[in-house]
């Protein structure tokens, strides 16, 4: 009989490197407390790393760079998806995601469906920020995160250098989405993002 450690390595073997894995992944293994044991085992001799509190990385290493840290973005992507939240990147965040900023924000804030909270990565922090439905619904990756952006730089502060950037990016969003997408900001948005239609 395997012990839970042994079947929990067996498991994460078979992940792709790189992969973000929570204890929760584990529950049909073992008590909670044995396979919180099992996983601290496991970092103990190296095989996982341990990027916050319950969060887990089966490592990629590069030769040069040693292991491979996900960013920010794939951590909070794989958080979202074990809750079965929806999360949309806000602030200097989006900014950063769409190429208007090449500032990379040590908070990272989202909105979500999902529990509002804080996570401590290192030195950075992952937010989640609960919000109404209506934030959430856009269908389009690229018209989502350009009204968060334009939030975030706020009316009357939109440079028209950065208004040719935002027309060129949703240039590349599907009509359909960005159709559905521009109803749902407010109105100053909407006339930024009605320009890339024409």
């Amino acid at each position: 009989m395997e012990s839970t450690e042994e079947q929990i390595l067996n498991k994460i073997q078979n992940y792709n490197r790189g992969k973000i894995f929570f204890p929760e992944d584990f529950a049909k293994l073992g008590s909670n407390e044995a396979v919180r044991q099992a996983l601290v085992r496991l970092e103990d001799v190296g095989k996982i790393k341990r990027l916050a509190h319950g969060i887990y990385l089966y490592p990629k290493e590069d030769p040069q760079l040693g292991v491979l840290q996900p960013t920010i973005d794939q951590i909070a992507e794989a958080i979202a998806k074990r809750d079965r939240a929806k999360i949309v990147p806000t602030g200097t965040l989006a900014l950063n995601k769409l190429g208007l900023s090449t500032q990379v924000p040590l908070n990272a804030v989202y909105i979500t469906d999902g529990s509002p909270r804080s996570i401590q990565v290192g030195n950075r922090k992952i937010k989640f920020k609960r919000t109404v439905p209506k934030n959430l619904k856009a269908k389009g990756e690229i018209s989502s995160l350009v009204i968060q952006t334009l939030k975030e730089i706020g009316n009357g502060n939109v440079t028209e250098q950065q208004k040719e950037k935002i027309n060129e990016l949703l240039e590349k969003e599907n009509p359909e989405h960005l159709k559905h997408d521009i109803k749902l900001a407010p109105v100053w948005i909407q006339k930024i993002m009605e320009q890339s239609m024409k």
